[in-house]
């Protein structure tokens, strides 16, 4: 498809201006893709599977979502819509970064496939855009548009990483059939060698010392939170040269 025939999906009007009243709604079509994908994976949710799951022709699909592309930005832009940041900004931008964090990583674990997720580029569909409004507003007025959008940014890729490992270890249990405490136990002697070798004092004192790695996912989620939004407080409260322009 060249540009000249790209027309972005929120562009194309949900219900024609005339003739009957389309049967099934975007929000359905997505509906039954994520249901799909819950249980099978993302891949598994093509156009023929999600037409059979709304009972729809194959073919009568593509009259709603023209591509599959299409179908990956109404899915995307559903699962945004799952994050609820209603409350946002309250004048507490500590706590509002935080529980909207907190939502993004609990709807990853809902949906742990979201990690598979290749977008070509942003549509800028309804939720999205009610994300960055909410979100971004949480900040704006503390720092300039340049710095909310570099904080966001980082907020969300401490989250993202995060979540990404907590999914990578989840299936790597299911996957080998051990629970994580027997995979951990597996890589005792080895550790308790590398110890005795006195080479590593680092890695030693990450072995007797640390608390981290004997945290719950949860404890250790909200411990990195913590640092991250220390930065941001650093930010917030310590005001960035403009960007471009000489410090």
């Amino acid at each position: 498809m060249t540009d000249a025939e790209y027309v972005n999906i929120w562009m194309r009007p949900e219900r024609p201006a005339r003739g009957p009243k389309p049967t099934y709604s975007r929000a359905q079509i997505a509906e039954a893709a994520i249901r799909i994908a819950d249980a099978e994976g993302l891949e598994a949710a093509t156009m023929r599977r999600v037409a059979a799951e709304i009972g729809a022709g194959a073919m009568s699909l593509y009259r709603y979502v023209p591509s599959r592309d299409d179908l990956v930005e109404l899915v995307a832009d559903r699962l945004q819509g799952e994050i609820d940041v209603s409350g946002l900004p309250s004048g507490d931008w500590r706590a509002d970064l935080a529980h909207y964090a907190h939502e993004v990583r609990a709807m990853w674990l809902r949906h742990p496939w979201v990690a598979t997720v290749h977008r070509s580029l942003h549509s800028y569909g309804p939720n999205q855009l009610r994300l960055i409004e909410h979100v971004m507003g949480v900040l704006d007025g503390h720092v300039s548009i340049d710095e909310n959008l570099q904080l966001i940014a980082l907020l969300n890729s401490y989250v993202e990483g995060a979540v990404r490992e907590e999914i990578s270890s989840t299936e790597e249990v299911r996957r080998s059939g051990l629970s994580e405490p027997e995979r951990i136990a597996r890589s005792y002697p080895r550790i308790r060698q590398v110890v005795e070798s006195g080479d590593y004092p680092i890695f030693t004192k990450i072995v007797m010392q640390a608390r981290r790695p004997r945290l719950s996912r949860e404890d250790q989620f909200r411990h990195g939170l913590d640092r991250v939004l220390d930065c941001i407080a650093t930010a917030v409260t310590t005001p960035a040269p403009v960007l471009g322009e000489e410090p």
